[in-house]
């Protein structure tokens, strides 16, 4: 389920199935467990090579809006460190705040949640989202997981079997990024890739008074259904490959069951129908864009308006369409998650 691991897998034999990835070498699994950080690149192979096609969204600007701060001492740069307190336990979250940023204007401020045994600067990679950082203006947050991952309902490491309060985090989180910098609190959202994506969805059950909108890539709701209670109905956009051999599209046990035994993952129709019904939405399915591998369907009608659309990529594997291509299966070059759900998240504030 997770980046790390899937790209593990991949590199660790020459035959592979029908998902894209490679098999039958567990011993590759325990590399990268290991922290073999080798099959990550240092940059960017292809820093400029843009975000990728987007529907649209009518989306507004990203930029400063019309809340005004002072006495905000947060510096601007590339992965600056910031440290919480939280659950007795010290963590931290990489930042990248643009040159465009004003510190007496409030900011769109996007978290971005990496995968199990993986790292904000990995997440930073694969999303290009620090690039987009720079053309929009808005500040991006990498949060680090305990040892690498996320308590996300259904899984994953040490987080999830050690009940990690991840969720208190995230509150602390924005409590300490809101001191120091001049945040717009109808403007945060939340994405994530993997345990990321799965992480994002528990958010919207649980922070949906402080999180405006989230865009899970390559993960589910791991949490009950009836566990999810969100006081309002919370726009989602979802990503998913159709050939996701971490986090199968149809739901059921991952590739690599070292992740953690007995684990079974509910489908993405399935979790994409229980945000249609806790949205509000219409059974239609509207179709709003369909180029190459990647069809996006929308259901109209929602409560308060709000977004729940879901980018199927025909074929895709457990990787971040338009993103950083890694050895996990197909990288969807005909949608661009990463400027999809900027336009997105600019055109669902928060109510």
């Amino acid at each position: 389920m997770a980046v790390g691991a899937a790209v593990a897998a991949a590199c660790g034999s020459s035959e592979s199935d029908d998902t894209g990835f490679n098999a039958g070498n567990d011993a590759s699994v325990d590399v990268f467990l290991g922290s073999d950080a080798s099959i990550w690149p240092d940059a960017d192979p292809a820093p400029d090579s843009g975000a990728g096609p987007s529907p649209g969204f009518d989306a507004g600007d990203a930029g400063p809006s019309g809340v005004t701060c002072s006495n905000k001492p947060g510096k601007k740069g590339s992965a600056l460190s910031i440290e919480v307190q939280s659950g007795g336990k010290k963590r931290t979250a990489l930042l990248h705040v643009p040159e465009k940023y004003d510190p007496t204007q409030g900011t769109m401020l996007v978290l971005n949640f990496h995968g199990f045994m993986s790292a904000g600067w990995q997440q930073a990679l694969l999303t290009r989202m620090s690039q987009e950082s720079d053309q929009r203006g808005f500040i991006v947050a990498y949060p680090e997981g305990v040892a690498a991952s996320w308590n996300a309902g259904a899984c994953c490491g040490t987080a999830w079997t050690d009940g990690v309060d991840d969720v208190k985090f995230v509150r602390d989180l924005l409590d300490a990024i809101e001191a120091e910098w001049c945040i717009d609190k109808k403007r945060i959202f939340a994405t994530g890739m993997s345990n990321g994506g799965f992480f994002s969805h528990r958010l919207a059950c649980a922070v949906s008074d402080r999180i405006a909108a989230v865009a899970p890539v390559a993960g589910v709701l791991g949490i009950e259904p009836n566990a999810c209670t969100p006081y309002r109905p919370v726009p989602i956009l979802d990503f998913h490959g159709s050939a996701d051999g971490m986090v199968p599209y149809g739901g059921g046990t991952p590739l690599v069951p070292q992740l953690g035994a007995g684990l079974v993952f509910r489908s993405v129709p399935e979790s994409m129908e229980f945000w249609r019904k806790k949205n509000g939405c219409s059974t239609f399915e509207q179709v709003i864009f369909e180029q190459g591998d990647a069809r996006c369907v929308r259901w109209p009608d929602c409560d308060a308006g709000v977004g729940t659309v879901h980018c199927r990529i025909d074929g895709g594997g457990h990787t971040w369409p338009g993103g950083l291509a890694i050895p996990a299966g197909k990288t969807s070059t005909s949608i661009g998650a990463t400027a999809t759900m900027l336009d997105f998240f600019a055109a669902h504030p928060m109510p």
